[in-house]
């Protein structure tokens, strides 16, 4: 099934894959979704595209870190490998991060699900301005505690009280059922989309500057027009089907790869514009397989303590205040390769960084967008996190009796849509580096949660938990030594690593690293 899905994933997003061979299955996680495929698969992808990339750079283009050619050896298929354990691990990894010791909470006092008349209603109050939502919409005084938030959602309804919430800028999500969800019209704005949407933007010449490492510089030019979904036009590098072929791997299965493929995106630029969970794990995948990330937050802006080391790896981090310094910004687009933004649909538009913005700044841009409910339907501009689409999607209810909230065992929407965000980000640069152009990528937590939804049910709520020492890893860093687990995935035996600690927020100049 996991290999099926893989394959899914490539056709859908207009690329052809290796093969990825599949260790382990379900039942991983104590759930009845089938958490361990969707883990392997998502993460699995991505080491597929990556292999797909390497071998590009390896067969031709800008060569190796010093720009010469390589001496190609017998062509053969990559070995493609993903651990389905190690996969649903990784999708727990805020779970299992230490700093000296020490595990994080990522709640805050007032997050949480709570009964109202006729069902329940999960608030998130992890930031502040969104606890003090909350409380206004509650008709509650500054300072509330749980047990008034408790009392007050008792007599309301849970659809009225998260009506409420979001008016008042906050974040909420009444638990529905399936059926619930499925008649709703967001999630008939969602059928239909696929896990991965990969789209030709019309905005810029399409030239592809070629920072990439994969990509000849200047040699590749789009066309202007209408965007499209897939399909390419026939040449050198591209299948009659209208698929990118990126071509075979150099060297045989467990021959090893070319030097280049040591750090495989290494040359590639990120730009990480998010914040939380789903973002900043597709940039940390990323990351790991050699990319050069940085990531872009601002003083004002709040952050989940925790959250931002544990995603952080392998970045470098700069602050950067939309309000008085766009410019800067406008400065890294032109020399990146991907921009990965969570804001909510909209917001960087209105500001002049919307897709088209991005591609006339830099021809040949990929533009990530994550969001909680898609782009398109009547929650698109609608905050969410993935406890709250969990809540809203049904997962909730299905996980569980109906009765009550029952979780999944991991934030699995925000580690899913991340991993399929690093797919669709390195699909793009291999449809980029095929046709040119510049290519917008659309991802949600809600059609993930369609994603897993549609993988059926198993007999898995009453297995224990993974072993997970053997997964685990520690590094010093700025916040002490940090017990981490490892990215999943490998191409000839060699895994993605990342080789630098989590930065301080805003540590690094809002410029990009010199080459290495």
């Amino acid at each position: 099934m996991t290999v099926k899905l893989i394959r899914q994933l490539g056709a859908g997003a207009g690329v052809t894959l290796p093969e990825v061979r599949v260790i382990g299955e379900d039942p991983v996680l104590p759930s009845v979704f089938p958490l361990g495929t969707m883990a392997a698969a998502s993460a699995g992808a991505l080491a597929a595209a990556v292999a797909a990339y390497a071998a590009r750079a390896g067969q031709g283009g800008e060569g190796g870190p010093g720009g010469g050619p390589h001496t190609h050896g017998d062509l053969g298929a990559p070995d493609v490998t993903i651990d389905v354990r190690h996969a649903a691990v990784a999708f727990q990894s805020e779970r299992h991060f230490r700093a000296d010791g020490k595990a994080m909470d990522v709640w805050a006092a007032l997050s949480g699900d709570y009964r109202a008349s006729d069902g329940w209603i999960r608030l998130h109050c992890n930031f502040d301005h969104h606890r003090d939502a909350a409380v206004r919409a509650l008709g509650l005084p500054p300072g509330s505690g749980r047990q008034d938030v408790g009392r007050a959602c008792a007599g309301r309804r849970a659809v009225e009280i998260e009506e409420a919430v979001i008016r008042e800028g906050g974040c909420a999500a009444a638990m529905r059922s399936r059926a619930e969800w499925l008649a709703h019209p967001q999630a008939r704005a969602l059928a239909g989309l696929p896990p991965v949407g990969v789209f030709r933007l019309s905005g810029g010449d399409g030239r592809a500057s070629g920072t990439g490492r994969g990509e000849t510089r200047g040699e590749t030019r789009g066309e202007t027009r209408s965007e499209t979904r897939g399909g390419a036009d026939s040449g050198e590098n591209r299948r009659g089907d209208g698929h990118a072929r990126a071509g075979q791997m150099l060297g045989g299965p467990g021959g090893g790869l070319p030097a280049v493929a040591e750090r495989p995106l290494g040359g590639v630029r990120v730009l990480d514009l998010t914040r939380v969970i789903a973002g900043p794990v597709a940039a940390r995948a990323l990351a790991a397989y050699g990319a050069d990330v940085l990531r872009v937050g601002a003083a004002h802006l709040p952050e989940v303590p925790g959250l931002v080391v544990e995603t952080a790896f392998g970045k470098r981090s700069c602050h950067i205040d939309l309000r008085s310094e766009a410019d800067k910004l406008r400065e890294l687009v032109r020399q990146a390769d991907v921009v990965i933004q969570a804001y909510r649909p909209g917001a960087l538009r209105a500001r002049g960084f919307g897709p088209d913005d991005l591609a006339v700044l830099r021809p040949g841009i990929v533009c990530v967008d994550i969001s909680a409910y898609g782009t398109s339907g009547p929650w698109a501009s609608r905050r969410g996190f993935d406890s709250l689409v969990q809540m809203a999607c049904g997962i909730a209810y299905e996980n569980g009796d109906g009765l009550r909230p029952s979780p999944l065992p991991a934030q699995a929407l925000d580690h899913g849509t991340g991993y399929l965000a690093a797919f669709g980000a390195v699909a793009a640069l291999l449809r980029r580096a095929a046709e040119g152009g510049s290519w917008r990528v659309e991802v949600s937590l809600a059609r993930t949660a369609a994603w897993l939804d549609d993988l059926g049910r198993i007999d898995g709520a009453g297995v224990r938990q993974p072993r997970v020492e053997d997964l685990l890893a520690t590094m010093d860093s700025p916040f002490g030594t940090l017990t981490y687990v490892t990215p999943p995935g490998a191409i000839d035996g060699r895994r993605p690593h990342w080789t630098s600690p989590p930065p301080r927020q805003g540590e690094h100049p809002a410029a990009w690293a010199p080459p290495s």
